[in-house]
């Protein structure tokens, strides 16, 4: 994830900037940079690698200016690169940008046809052209600002600089957080309080969908319907601590509500949108050699994996097997030559899935990892690593490193079923362009909470509540379960939809809610008819689906949750937002450690 900060002061601002910059580096060190106004001179610094090249570049060619914004890069769209690197600018405009414009392309061909000079390969830049154009059309900045956000698809927050108004800054955020600082005379924007510790602890939140416009005498904050709104300031303590929860109660609720930003980032890094392919980081083995693989993994990420083998299966037709790590070598698994053994970790450091991986590379496999820290064992021991971009997860169930893993290994899946030649050039695009509305619906699936915290009430007087789903929608119940019974500690199971007349049918009765995952598709029918069954028998139906489902049998059911209707090959990305919503506001009503529950830890190091 990138970082943002911004500054509005009466004093020179570019030092500040690069402090503040220190303090977000962890959200991204493939390129940095600054702009600043001065006597009427919009101008910019960036540099490609880490801050240090920033602060030579500064200290060969200072920048004055007592207002600025700047940027520390994790790559999405378009290489590490200087060109590449924020700020972008016009000759009016400049802007630092955190996250993915997903209707760029068609922007960008708009911009284009309209005889402007694009630089760089960014979504970025297209919004600095677009406000632009939006100015020589005669808007103000504000006009410009609301106009332009409208037309951005995706998850992003902006900090954005006019060249002919020095005396305000602008910020805007929809799925990614951008909060305000305010200080004596002078006020700040940066991606999360941490960057803004050492100039404020005055903080405000901004709210989904909300730009601000800001003075040396403070803010107007303008919701998503450019309606002037008041947004509370807080004391923060971010000096104090690494990670903050901001303006959420818990860090689970922030890992929840952070996923559309995280999983634009992580696909981001996979993904070329232009060019609608996928790209996997160098291979150390030829992927098409491929002919069996072997997922292995405990917890949500052997889910992630169990999700996996659907989209493998179909996709590159080759056999996969997915494996519990802590059982894996102790039935002496079979190694076939030149297989492909995949382990999935959120820390890197599970002693399980570790051992499993080097039980396997020691038969003669190829080892490839799905992890969230680049610097952890399993990264360093992988012949081929394949990095999530979740940023720390502090929350001890595992939510946003979930939904990453998730993006990874349906870039994979894709990837291995064009080596494999059972993707070709038109499949692969269809399939990029659909998971690049992930991260749009994912924000519409954050918009069901207030919905769901209404259910959560009656389900928190459960004693068992079952999960059941078909196809990829059996590991997203398996996953629902769990969740639920880690933090509010109600017994719950999952289990796939045919499966319950064998057995399972059995534990239902008027007490029982079945949470049935079932949007529409092929599956759906089948999936309905064992829905049935449940009501048949006296059980409480809560049906998670979408409109298209909720049409032909949201009437049945005790309560509906109404998904955004996506294709079935993305749907387990959006499912996951309302079984974690779902799980948080049951273990709420509970009163329940929500980012601590009794006797879980967030990485097990141990077996």
């Amino acid at each position: 994830m990138c970082g943002i900060i911004g500054i509005l002061s009466t004093t020179p601002v570019s030092g500040r900037l690069i402090e503040g910059l220190r303090r977000l580096e962890y959200r991204g060190y493939d390129s940095s940079g600054i702009a600043t106004i001065h006597d009427g001179v919009l101008d910019r610094r960036r540099a490609s690698g880490k801050l240090d090249n920033l602060v030579g570049v500064l200290a060969a060619t200072p920048l004055a200016g007592d207002i600025g914004i700047a940027h520390t890069r994790w790559a999405t769209h378009g290489a590490p690169t200087t060109d590449n690197a924020h700020p972008h600018a016009t000759a009016e405009v400049s802007l630092v940008h955190n996250g993915i414009i997903e209707n760029f392309k068609a922007l960008r061909a708009e911009i284009l046809l309209a005889g402007r000079h694009l630089e760089s390969e960014t979504d970025s830049e297209v919004v600095a052209h677009l406000l632009t154009m939006a100015l020589d059309a005669g808007a103000t900045p504000d006009e410009a600002v609301a106009t332009t956000l409208k037309r951005l698809h995706g998850a992003f927050s902006f900090a954005i600089l006019f060249r002919q108004h020095p005396d305000v800054l602008y910020g805007a955020r929809q799925g990614s957080p951008l909060v305000v600082g305010t200080g004596d005379g002078e006020m700040f924007l940066g991606s999360d309080a941490l960057g803004l510790a050492p100039f404020t602890n005055r903080i405000t939140y901004l709210e989904e969908g909300d730009w601000v416009r800001l003075s040396r005498e403070g803010m107007q904050v303008f919701n998503h319907a450019d309606a002037p709104v008041s947004r509370p300031l807080t004391i923060s303590s971010a000096s104090a601590a690494v990670i903050e929860k901001g303006n959420h109660r818990h860090y689970m609720e922030k890992e929840i509500h952070e996923q559309p930003i995280v999983v634009a980032q992580t696909l981001g890094a996979y993904l070329d949108p232009l060019a609608e392919t996928v790209s996997l980081p160098a291979l150390p083995f030829d992927l098409a050699g491929v002919k069996r693989i072997q997922i292995v993994a405990c917890g949500t990420a052997l889910l992630a994996g169990h999700v996996a083998t659907y989209w493998i299966e179909a996709l590159a037709r080759i056999p996969v097997q997915i494996e519990n790590a802590s059982e894996f070598r102790y039935r002496d698994p079979v190694y076939e030559p030149g297989g492909l053994a995949l382990f999935i970790s959120q820390s890197g450091e599970t002693a399980d899935t570790l051992a499993a991986l080097r039980h396997a590379k020691a038969g003669g496999q190829h080892i490839a990892a799905v992890v969230n820290v680049a610097s952890s064992t399993m990264a360093r021991e992988a012949d081929l690593l394949l990095p999530t971009h979740a940023g720390p997860e502090i929350g001890v169930a595992s939510t946003k490193a979930f939904t990453c893993q998730l993006a990874v290994l349906a870039a994979f899946a894709i990837a291995l079923g064009k080596a494999k030649g059972h993707v070709d050039a038109a499949s692969e695009a269809a399939h990029v362009r659909l998971l690049t509305e992930v991260p749009a619906a994912m924000n519409k699936a954050l918009a069901l909470e207030s919905h769901i915290h209404a259910l959560a009430q009656p389900l928190s007087k459960a004693r068992d509540i079952l999960y059941i789903g078909r196809g990829p929608d059996y590991p997203m119940a398996l996953e629902g379960a769990l969740k639920l019974k880690e933090i509010s500690y109600i017994h719950a199971e999952g289990y796939a939809a045919g499966e319950l007349k064998h057995g399972p049918i059995a534990l239902i009765d008027e007490f029982t809610p079945v949470i049935v995952i079932a949007p529409s598709g092929p599956r759906f029918e089948k999936t309905v008819s064992n829905m049935q069954e449940v009501m048949a028998r006296g059980g409480l139906v809560y049906l998670l689906t979408d409109a298209g489902g909720l049409a032909d049998h949201g009437a049945a059911a005790t309560e509906t949750i109404e998904m955004p209707q996506v294709d079935p090959f993305i749907a387990p990305l959006i499912t996951a937002i309302p079984i974690q919503l779902l799980a948080y506001h049951v273990a709420l009503a509970k009163g329940t450690d929500v980012d601590q529950p009794r006797n879980l830890a967030k990485s097990v190091t141990v077996e």
